[in-house]
């Protein structure tokens, strides 16, 4: 049974003429019969008395024209529903960021977009940079705002903004006073560091190993699953750490950090897809507007 042949016997059972029906639905009559016919033969009914010229509902007609009309209605809703999301007039963008990039960098994109388009609904999940890429290898979000670089071929990565990454003691620190620390200022400090697996973690150690220094070998006091632990801990002193410009804005101000001028690479703010799986308009538009924003 098809949408179509519903269509037909509803046209001919509402105007009790095949040819008239045909006429309103721009077929031949025989296409019409056709149709009819295929559905009193498949399910062995009859739906119209034959009467001369004319045709009349059977009762088994009658019932099934109250169906018919029903499924159609819900067919048409389903391609409301369709269109509705195609402009963005309602529907759920799920998204997965890591805990620098939800904290300090995306806010500022969502609140424009959803002021552009009520009707989404957004759904912003947070973990560290592998949390992030898992939940779009999995399906359980479509986008994935990360620092980190990820290694995976389901996985497609474009940049979408830049971040500096600031080493920072507090005011007391041995290397808070310190012009240009050398590696070795470096390797006998106490750290405090974001856990393994999160982008920030991952961008110091690459930057370590450019200096000469294995990372596995720096004294860790604390490691620490959110920037804002980390923070507190460097500002009580107990140790040095890395972490991004955007993150230790607000403390340099205060005084209650200090930088450390120490040369560390930009990194790039990277957007994960799943190269495979459906790309909705409300990820596509959320993207082109973080890409048109100052």
């Amino acid at each position: 049974m098809t949408l179509d042949q519903l269509r037909i016997f509803v046209e001919v059972a509402e105007r009790q003429h095949v040819t008239r029906a045909a006429d309103a639905l721009n077929l031949v009559q025989s296409a019409v019969s056709a149709a009819i016919n295929a559905l009193e033969t498949r399910h062995a009914v009859k739906l119209f008395h034959r009467v001369g010229r004319g045709i009349e509902l059977t009762e088994a007609g009658s019932v099934f024209l109250g169906e018919a009309r029903a499924v159609l209605a819900r067919a048409q809703a389903a391609e409301l529903v369709l269109a509705d999301l195609s402009d963005l007039r309602r529907g759920t963008l799920t998204i997965q960021a890591s805990q620098t990039i939800a904290s300090h960098w995306l806010p500022l994109h969502l609140v424009a977009f959803r002021a552009a388009y009520p009707d989404i609904v957004l759904r912003l999940g947070i973990g560290n940079t592998a949390e992030a890429a898992e939940a779009v290898r999995a399906g359980t979000a479509e986008l994935a705002f990360v620092e980190g670089a990820i290694d995976d071929a389901s996985l497609g990565s474009t940049p979408i903004a830049k971040d500096r990454l600031v080493l920072v003691v507090s005011a007391g620190h041995p290397l808070a006073g310190c012009a240009r620390p050398e590696p070795a200022d470096l390797a006998s400090a106490s750290w405090v560091l974001r856990e393994p697996g999160s982008g920030t973690r991952s961008a110091f150690e690459a930057a370590l190993v450019a200096l000469g220094i294995a990372p596995d070998t720096l004294a860790v006091a604390l490691e620490l699953p959110s920037n804002e632990a980390v923070l507190a801990a460097v500002v009580a002193g107990a140790g040095a750490s890395v972490l991004s410009e955007a993150v230790v804005g607000p403390s340099l101000r205060t005084g209650a950090l200090v930088a450390v001028p120490l040369a560390l690479p930009t990194r790039t703010f990277q957007v994960l897809r799943h190269k495979e799986r459906y790309r909705s308009r409300a990820a596509d538009t959320l993207l082109a507007l973080i890409h048109a924003a100052p």
